[in-house]
């Protein structure tokens, strides 16, 4: 196992450690799961291959480009430079996972890495699996930042009108496509499209925070407990190579050996090839092209 460090130890801790959290629900949040979980389950009663197709395309559209390469990859580790124009379109695409607004993200994921499996660390295993997957969601004081935390964390962000103003309204992009699909396609697109699709990928991407830090291999020896697991990798589009990517916070790449596929990856390399995509960071002596 190669030894690996990281990140700088910590300055200050998380404000709001998991005892305070939990002093109080977010009835708001829970209501929005519940709704979807239910959605998604009726979904499977308005069942078309039409509606799969949808949710599979808008599955690529908001958890890789939206999620992995666009708020991840690209706006909270800079792995690599995109157009402006670019840029915004992939924070838009991460809008419709429902999983908040690219400067809330890019704080609480950056908060993670500094923090990651200490105290603070806004979803760390350590303090329970089902706290790391969704606990600190419905609990969602951990999602109240202040000010200060959104200057320390996210200042590159803070400095994008475009940015802060999306993330404000982060739920219209969602609104708006629900509306179309239901439109277009009537129930089972909307159901498949917006529902089933956001359930199960809110679930994919929680799975990052909880069950990779808990089962799977570790080919470095970094400060936490991330794990490689590919199942997660799978759902996800790659993200699931997580003790690579916290060796290697910057890497544009997770999937760092030849069988770990890695979508989101190769998305970037894509628009590294039609000349949108630059400064592709890869480590060195790992392999940047397919």
């Amino acid at each position: 196992m190669h030894s690996v460090s990281t990140e700088a130890q910590p300055q200050q801790a998380y404000p709001l450690s998991r005892e305070v959290q939990e002093k109080s629900l977010d009835w708001f949040a829970i209501s929005f799961m519940a709704l979807f979980h239910v959605g998604a389950v009726l979904a499977l009663f308005f069942f078309t291959w039409q509606a799969l197709a949808v949710a599979l395309v808008l599955w690529y559209i908001s958890i890789c480009l939206g999620i992995g390469v666009g708020y991840h990859r690209l706006l909270t580790h800079r792995g690599y430079k995109v157009p402006r124009v670019l840029e915004y379109c992939l924070a838009v695409c991460g809008t419709l996972a429902l999983e908040h607004g690219p400067l809330h993200w890019v704080v609480n994921h950056r908060i993670h890495h500094q923090l990651a499996d200490q105290h603070g660390d806004p979803h760390t295993p350590r303090d329970g699996g089902w706290w790391s997957h969704a606990g600190w969601v419905l609990h969602g004081k951990g999602l109240e930042h202040q000010p200060a935390l959104f200057a320390r964390y996210a200042p590159d962000l803070l400095k994008d009108p475009f940015l802060v103003r999306l993330s404000k309204y982060h739920w219209v992009p969602l609104l708006v496509l629900t509306l179309l699909l239901l439109a277009a396609g009537g129930l089972p697109w909307m159901l498949w499209g917006t529902f089933f699709r956001v359930t199960l990928g809110l679930h994919s991407t929680w799975f990052v925070n909880s069950a990779t830090h808990m089962w799977g291999s570790r080919r470095f020896a970094t400060r936490d407990d991330s794990r490689n697991l590919w199942w997660v990798a799978v759902l996800t589009g790659g993200e699931g190579w997580h003790n690579n990517h916290h060796a290697y916070p910057v890497s544009a790449r997770h999937g760092l050996a030849w069988y770990e596929v890695d979508i989101n990856y190769y998305s970037i390399w894509l628009l590294g090839k039609l000349g949108l995509a630059k400064q592709i960071n890869v480590p060195r002596g790992y392999d940047s092209s397919l």
